[in-house]
């Protein structure tokens, strides 16, 4: 998996890395259990500050996306639902709701947000135990 930062983004580098890892692991292009490279090594490739590194896989770690196996390294962890379904839910409905506000303001009709949706749940990897809400 290549990770790459745009130093000229308003998007803080370590935000930038952090939502490509999750974007990475929801695609399916990064396997749980799957290796990460070391703070070392992907500092040395993306010329960052190996403290942003460690920043962000500390952030997913507290989250539950990756797992540091000590002596092997940084893993993508199996996905655990700590959240009931109902505050998962509750989530994912301020998460639609912003996105809705935004498409409102930028002149989207409810048709073509929910035609752009449907095209994007393509590319993510959906699995038997995250298909309901209910």
């Amino acid at each position: 998996m290549e990770f790459r930062i745009e130093p000229s983004s308003r998007t803080p580098i370590y935000r930038q890395l952090a939502e490509q890892i999750r974007g990475a692991i929801a695609t399916g292009r990064l396997a749980w259990d799957e290796r990460l490279p070391s703070v070392r090594e992907l500092s040395r490739t993306l010329v960052v500050n190996p403290n942003t590194i460690a920043r962000v896989y500390l952030e997913l770690e507290r989250e539950g996306i990756l797992n540091t196996r000590p002596g092997l390294g940084v893993f993508v962890a199996r996905p655990h639902h700590e959240l009931t379904k109902r505050a998962r839910r509750e989530r994912l409905i301020q998460t639609a709701d912003a996105l809705l506000t935004e498409a409102v303001h930028l002149g989207f009709s409810a048709e073509d947000v929910a035609q752009l949706l449907a095209e994007r749940a393509t590319r993510f990897q959906w699995t038997p135990e995250n298909a309901s809400l209910k």
